[in-house]
């Protein structure tokens, strides 16, 4: 039954290669989607499952966006599609960022790169007119990781947030055809909201690489040495920190939802779906306490089920909600596209 299982879902997935090539101009773009979707099934189970909900031609740019922002993480971070994250001296690290600039700057404008994470970047900026600054803010967030930024307070971590969560909401809300700058901040309030979750998930594998993202004012308030966050002593002190985390996770998620109501209903339902995937993800870690770090938090393939079919009541929903300003409070992105 289990061999069944595999062939049917590697034919859907020959399919769907076929149905994303099938509207490329060009053999190098066909490419570049292809690697985007092989890229986005094997480094991010939940993006991959919210990514299937877009048309054709909004998945192909999705995918190649993903590739890219996965290449860049994964060759600062020394590891492959998110797994193996190591520590590295910061010579070579400033190094590795230098080269990943040098060929963002060559994609957006448009000169040949002959990688497919950088020929696929190229395509979605070209396609979706979005400004160099955006790729190259998104490439700054690495550079604090780099140059081992301290975060003191939220706003700290917020602003690394913005950087590598928010950019790219703020990019992918460019690939759905959004423009209104009032729509831009709603979908950079979901790239934060995404990468709270993702600090409270990942503490603890954080740390032991040496990078701590909570606010340390967090930390110190909970007894915590910055030093010792990987330390199993802590875990009960540092479930009340993610708990802090999440929570400041959540008017953000809030905010978003007025973002999706502007959206075509197909991207809608695939940003709602994200949206009730990541924002379970943080509350499973609130829920697991001291144990969210025994093993990694995730979704299961029956809830992201049941949270793509909620995602379109979800996103139906949204369009019938009375449109309210952003809350007074939030932190406002600069304004750079």
């Amino acid at each position: 039954m289990s061999v069944i299982r595999d062939t049917a879902a590697a034919a859907r997935a020959r399919r769907a290669l076929r149905r994303l090539a099938s509207g490329c101009r060009s053999r190098a773009e066909a490419e570049a989607a292809r690697h985007g979707s092989e890229t986005i099934q094997a480094g991010s189970s939940s993006f991959a499952a919210a990514a299937r909900l877009f048309d054709a031609e909004t998945r192909r740019s999705t995918v190649m966006l993903y590739a890219w922002c996965r290449h860049c993480d994964d060759v600062i971070d020394g590891q492959e599609l998110g797994q193996g994250q190591r520590a590295s001296h910061r010579e070579d690290s400033l190094r590795r960022l230098a080269e990943l600039e040098a060929l963002t700057w060559r994609a957006c404008a448009g000169q040949p790169c002959r990688h497919l994470a950088f020929d696929g970047l190229a395509e979605v900026v070209r396609r979706h007119g979005i400004p160099i600054a955006l790729p190259l803010e998104h490439l700054s967030g690495f550079r604090m990781d780099v140059e081992d930024m301290r975060y003191e307070t939220l706003a700290d971590t917020l602003l690394y947030c913005y950087r590598v969560a928010g950019v790219v909401g703020l990019m992918m809300a460019r690939v759905m055809g959004a423009r209104d700058p009032a729509v831009l901040d709603r979908a950079c309030d979901l790239g934060l909201a995404f990468q709270l979750t993702n600090i409270a998930r990942d503490i603890v594998e954080d740390a032991c690489v040496g990078r701590v993202y909570v606010p340390l004012q967090w930390l110190h308030a909970a007894g915590i040495p910055a030093h010792e966050v990987a330390e199993p002593r802590h875990r009960a002190a540092l479930a009340k920190v993610a708990a802090r985390v999440v929570a400041a996770a959540d008017p953000y998620y809030a905010s978003a939802l007025s973002g999706i109501a502007a959206l075509p209903v197909r991207s809608a339902w695939s940003v709602a779906t994200a949206r009730g995937v990541y924002r379970e993800i943080g509350r499973k870690v609130h829920r697991r306490g001291a144990q969210a770090w025994d093993t990694r938090t995730r979704t299961s393939g029956a809830e992201k089920a049941w949270l793509v079919a909620r995602g379109m009541a979800v996103a139906l929903a949204a369009r019938a909600l009375p449109q309210r300003p952003r809350a007074a409070g939030l932190w406002q992105r600069p304004q750079v596209g």
